[in-house]
């Protein structure tokens, strides 16, 4: 969470409508909620594989105080 807000600290309200606007002008109305499902299950995957490479370095970790 804290990422997102450190990532949108320097942007106003004008700036996010500015945003909105051209991707709404650039892609259409009906391309949106496909971009948008797009871009949620790209997040989804990039969470998943973070997660997964936690998890590895974990059970390594385990292993080697096993020895």
């Amino acid at each position: 969470m804290k990422a997102t807000f450190l990532f949108l600290s320097g942007v106003g309200f004008q700036e996010i409508l500015l945003i909105g606007l051209f991707i709404l002008v650039f892609f259409g109305a009906k391309k949106i909620p496909e971009f948008m499902k797009g871009l949620g299950k790209g997040v989804r995957e990039f969470k998943d594989s973070v997660k997964d490479v936690k998890k590895d370095i974990e059970d390594s970790a385990k292993l080697d105080d096993g020895k």
